[in-house]
């Protein structure tokens, strides 16, 4: 026995060994991570490990937790991130580690968690960041080339890899010193490239890999989508589908660093989305033929605030389709189907781990199965106690795009759906299927809450609630504005002149008009044009201040008439970015703006070539320089009020006027589209709760908003093409970005995300500038929530994966096939299910929110589930005669449809976003 001293010193001893491993980073035992061929080694054992990609600028701080928690509990074991160049050093020798940038902060987040890490720290990184990662000020080092053998390139690359190396060194956060860090990575699907770079291409890979090693980080590295990847480094894939995938040598294990599980979007451009089935099938059918480590890339992508948006002309949001939503929400059914697939594969581990390759044994002409294990003496001959500690696992595929089909292995019958894998953890029960999803489905909405204090009087049979307030506005000049403008003979490169600071570069000039070109067009029914060559992303003209036209794209040819007048005119053009080149050879090369000449045509004597003239250049915009977002300076920029006949107004400023006039401010009475309004000063509150705030910029034309001085990203409400889209998706066969798309003909992108912990309970302050001329009376705050959740199970599904570790089962006093299948619903965290729309235990007919009662069902569907599930944020529901009191139909299999729908809990208030 150990006497009440001996207790309380052992207390004590333990207190001090975790006060002192949380001082010194350790979240771990130490432990070493090695690979072979079959495996990355994790403290002297192999792992089959999945990996959730979430990016901690795409996020708050006060957001990581709950992203982390999300994905552990969806079955990751890593987190996977890049390590952001541009945002950890926006000005050379000038290092950022703060806020959406703390970089230590996360990492150590996801330790304490007890996930593990794989930092990406490339440096290019790609990702759909603005200039692929890379500070802007690097492309003006002298004598620079990026990502070859090049020595300024590899001299400013060195340096930066060993800082964060380093950094996590010097705060215990690799697994050697107690930390969460498994793996890191050098360089960034270089092998797409690396041909244009001819031998100094292969001797930059070299260097890279050794820089790396050298560093003694003391994990492994790896190089993606590099099958030239040398010796100690392991090369990995990329892609929607890397099943058949190989490293280049037989001592690395095969790793999917980069598992597509949606695509980015453009403005203009459609929605693209991924079927949770074929998501499945592609990562069951990874660890089926060998493969022990698969991240998702993202399993939260979250929303690119700021200029970080990358291009040409990505949007703000970087939802992805992932998981997790943009705003930590979950995606269902993807995120709960993921789910049952990761706890499946576990189930495998074991048997998985045992061998150095698997069995094959073909099925059928598109059927096959891989089997893992020691146990397997030959067909028929399998030990499948789940007490030994080698087992015998097996993956049954039907590739097969369009029929199921009916196998038999080792003397059992089993039917697989088409484009399906099915997970046998014992080599004989099913315990999932890629293609049966038995996961909820939610339907999100955004709803319309009330940010201002606003009295609207509007007739019954109009249902549109306009939001008010009261807004002041100024104009942002056309041209130069400053001091700093500057005046010299040429056209300059874009980046050149604001090292992008801004996004916006002005272009000024004057041309003469004779007496002789103003005839000639008269007499000749001659319009004279402007001519670029070639620019990006988008450019704007203006002649004597007046807006003339624009045109967007790509490095395209501009011809735009314009009107003239006899003596002296004014020429400004407007050249904007909307986020830098992030991919491809050269890219630091491509610069911005206009490449090529700049001419006007169609004059008298010929065409006036305007490359060679003087131009007079100002960098970004007054509002901007005078940062009239800010709380502190918005005072500054000389606001008006905006009055009705003043909308639409394009080059606009707009600020909610209540934040500095409280409940002071006067009524006005305004008239608008046939109804009145009692317009009370605007007081933008943030609603009450927990659920994510968004803005509805639906209202509003291009360009930028902040709320309370941060910058929640480019807004531009470009519409998608009308066509294109499918109004089923099926997830049957190869996926590609342009299958499953949505929002045909509706602009991309409406709702903005604006963190809760950027916001106040009241008195918040919204700036926008505006570049076309949208409509700020229209603008809304809203929040995003699951209102509706559907689910629908049969008697067929598989029993839940957590029946595998049921005593029953592990005793073998059932089999898994002899439990029943759940049924199980969840809301948001922060909400409960508050009624049950739609129950129907029989054969419903339909999908979510459009059920109906088919030929069979029990009349008692309604109050067991509603008594089961009424009340709780989650509830379960068993798929059984029983539960339902009779048999409605003898020899129908059943299914269960519910339709619940999910409130706020009463208790979560806006205190609880803090």
């Amino acid at each position: 026995m150990v006497g009440a001293r001996g207790i309380s010193l052992q207390c004590l001893a333990v207190a001090l060994t975790l006060h002192v491993a949380v001082i010194a980073g350790e979240f771990f035992k130490p432990f070493n991570v090695s690979y072979d061929h079959r495996a990355l080694i994790i403290d002297g054992k192999r792992r089959m490990l999945i990996s959730a990609g979430i990016h901690y600028p795409r996020a708050t701080p006060q957001m990581w937790p709950d992203l982390i928690a999300k994905s552990k509990e969806g079955g990751a074991d890593v987190i996977q991130t890049y390590a952001f160049w541009s945002g950890h050093e926006p000005v050379r020798g000038q290092y950022n580690f703060e806020g959406r940038y703390d970089i230590v902060k996360f990492v150590k987040l996801v330790g304490s968690s007890g996930l593990y890490l794989h930092l990406r720290i490339g440096p290019y990184v790609c990702a759909e960041w603005n200039f692929g990662g890379f500070p802007v000020w690097l492309r003006d080092v002298p004598g620079i080339e990026f990502r070859t053998e090049n020595a300024p390139f590899k001299e400013e690359m060195l340096r930066f890899v060993t800082k964060i190396v380093d950094l996590m060194r010097e705060e215990m956060l690799f697994s050697w010193q107690g930390g969460p860090i498994i793996m890191l990575q050098i360089e960034n699907e270089y092998g797409d490239v690396e041909g244009s770079y001819g031998q100094g291409g292969k001797e930059y890979v070299k260097w890279a890999a050794k820089m790396a090693v050298g560093l003694r980080a003391g994990v492994p590295w790896v190089m993606c989508k590099q099958v030239d990847a040398p010796e100690d480094i392991i090369d990995a894939c990329n892609g929607y589908y890397c099943d058949g995938f190989r490293p280049n040598s037989y001592k690395k294990p095969t790793l999917w660093t980069e598992n597509w599980d949606g695509w980015y979007t453009t403005w203009g451009g459609r929605l693209p989305h991924r079927p949770a089935e074929d998501l499945a099938f592609a990562v069951a059918r990874f660890f089926q033929r060998g493969g022990s480590f698969q991240n998702y890339y993202m399993f939260f992508g979250g929303t690119n605030f700021g200029r970080t948006s990358g291009g040409p002309n990505y949007i703000t949001s970087y939802d992805y389709d992932a998981p997790l939503d943009e705003y930590g929400l979950l995606r269902q059914p993807k995120w709960g189907h993921l789910k049952d697939l990761h706890a499946a594969i576990k189930l495998c581990e074991p048997a998985l781990v045992a061998v150095d390759s698997p069995q094959y044994i073909k099925l059928g002409p598109k059927q096959e199965a891989h089997v893992y294990g020691t146990n397997v003496h030959g067909e028929g001959q399998i030990l499948t106690s789940l007490e030994k500690k080698s087992r015998c696992s097996a993956f049954l595929a039907n590739i097969d795009e369009h029929y199921s089909a009916t196998v038999t292995f080792f003397g059992h019958v089993y039917t697989l759906p088409p484009w399906s894998v099915s997970i046998l953890p014992d080599c004989r029960e099913t315990a999932f299927n890629t293609a049966k999803v038995g996961a909820q489905t939610s339907i999100k909405t955004t709803e319309f809450s009330l940010p201002f204090s606003t009295n609207v009087s509007i007739p019954s049979q109009d249902k549109v609630s306009l939001i008010s307030g009261t807004w002041v506005t100024v104009k942002e000049p056309i041209g130069a504005w400053g001091e700093d403008n500057f005046t010299v003979r040429g056209i300059l490169e874009h980046l050149n002149v604001t090292k992008d600071r801004s996004d916006y570069l002005w272009y000024m000039t004057r041309i003469y008009v004779s007496d002789d070109d103003m005839s000639y067009w008269e007499d000749n029914s001659v319009e004279p044009a402007l001519s670029i060559d070639s620019m990006r992303d988008l450019v704007r003209i203006f002649i004597n201040g007046l807006y003339a036209g624009s045109k967007v794209g790509h490095w395209v040819k501009v011809e735009q008439p314009i009107q003239l007048k006899q003596g002296y005119n004014d020429l400004v053009l407007l050249s904007e970015t909307v986020g830098l080149q992030n991919y491809g050879a050269f890219y630091e090369k491509d610069g911005a703006g206009f490449k090529g000449q700049i001419k006007l045509t169609g004059f008298v004597n010929g065409d006036i070539d305007l490359s060679d003239t003087l131009w007079t250049y100002q960098v970004g915009l007054r509002g901007e320089f005078l940062q009239i977002y800010s709380l502190v300076e918005n005072e500054t920029a000389g606001w008006t009020d905006l009055t009705l006949d003043a909308i639409p107004s394009a080059f606009s400023w707009y600020k909610d006027l209540s934040v500095q006039r409280g409940v002071s401010s006067p009524k006005q009475h305004i008239f608008r589209k046939g109804y009145s309004v009692w317009k009370e000063p605007a007081y933008f509150k943030a609603p009450v709760g927990m659920d994510p705030v968004v803005l509805d910029l639906r209202s509003m034309g291009k360009g930028q908003a902040w709320v309370n001085g941060h910058h929640i990203g480019r807004y531009w409400t470009r519409v998608a093409p009308k066509d294109g889209c499918q109004r089923t998706c099926d997830y049957r066969g190869p996926y590609n970005s342009e299958k499953c798309t949505t929002n045909c003909g509706k602009p991309t992108q409406i709702w903005y995300h604006v963190p809760r912990s950027w916001l106040q309970t009241s008195h918040n302050l919204l700036v926008l500038f505006e570049e076309t001329g949208g409509n700020p009376l229209e603008i809304s705050i809203k929040s995003h929530s699951t209102k509706v959740i559907c689910a629908q199970v049969s008697e067929s599904h598989f029993p839940p994966l957590r029946a595998w570790s049921h005593p029953d089962f592990v005793n073998r006093k059932v089999l898994v096939s002899e439990m029943i299948a759940e049924m199980h619903l969840q809301c948001d965290d922060g909400h409960k299910i508050s009624s049950i729309q739609f129950a129907s235990y029989g054969t419903p007919k339909g999908s979510c929110q459009k059920f109906s009662i088919g030929n069979c069902h029990s009349p008692n569907s309604l109050s067991v589930v509603s008594q089961a599930c009424e009340g709780r944020n989650s509830c379960s529901v068993g798929i059984s005669n029983a539960m339902f009191g009779d048999d409605p139909c003898h020899g129908t299999v059943k299914t269960l449809a519910v339709e619940a729908r999910c409130v706020p809990s009463p208790s979560i208030g806006f205190s609880a976003m803090k």
